[in-house]
């Protein structure tokens, strides 16, 4: 494709793609899953893109969380960049615990918008609304393109979603919030657009209701990964292009007993350093924290009346069960996320172990005698890319340098599958 006909945004040019592309973020698509699904032999399509095509592990962002790596992949920048950081930050100016999937936080639209305003027709679905309105920022819904999730399927207008009566388009009911369906309810709509509307671009964004509660091998999770590989069969047959990664991985981070293995932060800060003088913020917590209770693997420490940052970081780092504790500007260098929405401290535990803040003030009954399974530190940044295509020399040989990021997905989509 020439040169001049190439999209400029973010500070990468992309080329328009010349067939349909569909890129599929599987919320909690730790790779365990796949190599899983490949032994058991219940992922064939999967398989066959991964050998006819490209596969590798990448880096995500972390924190590892679903709104900071959804936005990064769909900007093809970092947070520092774009901005989304968690699901949570804390406001030093009002002192309050602020929501981060609000449209205006987000600093840097996505790929998907600036198509969109370039006459690319572009599908963007998500299985919860809270990603919906930042990725659908700015997107010109007026010439076909459309932005909507299984959520809120049964509330979709012309006007927010570009496109309405979406359960009778699917040909099925709004599915329950804590199910597979929810997941599987995107790739459908994104079959069934294919089918009749075939846009350009799709960004089909799942959830990780299975991958909580769920080991890789396990039957419910296999039955999952055996119907999200069907889906991906039916959109190559279709003629796009696949494009798979995660947002983050899981790791099963409860005892043997099968109690969950939680460091209580702030308790624990309080002991040392005296109450009202720490905040502990966990940027996991969400409108839905029925399967994690609120715990991962990243948490965010303020401090105040004369605590110092220096003194939480060296106290956290004897804590069994913490990998690694920052400072907020090295926080925020060493992952490359905004300075000014960064803690005074990050603290980030191993595999094993997750972070809360106060005993009582998480509800885990939500688990229903599942073990915790959950993420957000770099134990869980381990995410898989595949493209159902190979890739063209020139990307090829960048892939062969990396290890790869996850933001630079779309750019490997777009770019890397046509003569560079």
């Amino acid at each position: 494709m020439a040169e001049a006909s190439k999209i400029e945004h973010n500070g990468i040019a992309y080329s328009p793609p010349d067939r349909p592309v569909a890129v599929v973020c599987i919320d909690g698509g730790d790779p365990a899953y796949l190599e899983k699904g490949l032994a058991d032999g219940i992922i064939p399509n999967i398989g066959k893109f991964m050998s006819e095509g490209f596969s590798t592990v990448a880096r995500g962002t972390v924190p590892s969380f679903t709104c900071p790596n959804n936005m990064s992949i769909v900007t093809g920048r970092p947070p520092a960049v774009h901005g989304i950081s968690g699901n949570f930050y804390l406001d030093r100016e009002t002192g309050e615990a602020v929501v981060m999937t609000g449209p205006e936080l987000l600093r840097a639209d996505s790929v998907m918008a600036a198509f969109s305003r370039r006459g690319v027709t572009v599908a963007s679905i998500t299985a919860k609304d809270k990603l919906r309105q930042q990725l659908g920022k700015n997107m010109d819904l007026g010439a076909g393109s459309v932005s909507f999730s299984s959520q809120c399927a049964d509330s979709c207008t012309m006007a927010e979603n570009g496109i309405e009566d979406v359960l009778d388009f699917v040909g099925q009911p709004l599915p329950d919030m804590y199910s597979p369906e929810l997941s599987l309810f995107v790739l459908d709509a994104g079959i069934r657009l294919l089918e009749t509307r075939r846009p350009d671009l799709l960004y089909l964004s799942l959830t990780d209701f299975i991958q909580h509660a769920h080991a890789p091998g396990t039957p419910d999770s296999n039955k999952f990964y055996a119907d999200l590989d069907r889906r991906f069969g039916r959109l190559a047959e279709l003629g796009a292009t696949v494009v798979l990664t995660a947002d983050h991985g899981m790791n099963d981070k409860s005892r043997p007993d099968g109690t969950p293995n939680v460091i209580w932060l702030q308790d624990v800060l309080d002991a040392e350093f005296g109450a009202d003088r720490s905040t502990v913020i966990c940027p996991i917590t969400d409108a839905f924290v029925g399967h994690h209770g609120a715990l991962g693997g990243f948490v965010r420490v303020y401090c105040r009346n004369g605590l110092e940052p220096r003194e939480v970081a060296e106290f956290v780092r004897t804590l069994a069960g913490v990998e690694a504790a920052y400072e907020r500007a090295e926080t925020a260098r060493r992952f490359e996320l905004p300075e000014d929405r960064e803690g005074d401290v990050a603290v980030i535990s191993d595999a094993g172990t997750c972070i809360g803040a106060r005993a009582v003030d998480h509800d885990l009954s939500g688990l229903k005698g599942h073990r915790l399974r959950t993420h957000g530190g770099t134990a869980e940044a381990r995410v898989p890319i595949i493209i159902s295509e190979p890739l063209n020399d020139a990307y090829a040989k960048r892939a062969e340098a990396g290890p790869l990021k996850s933001y630079e997905l779309f750019d490997y989509a777009l770019n890397g599958t046509v003569p560079a």
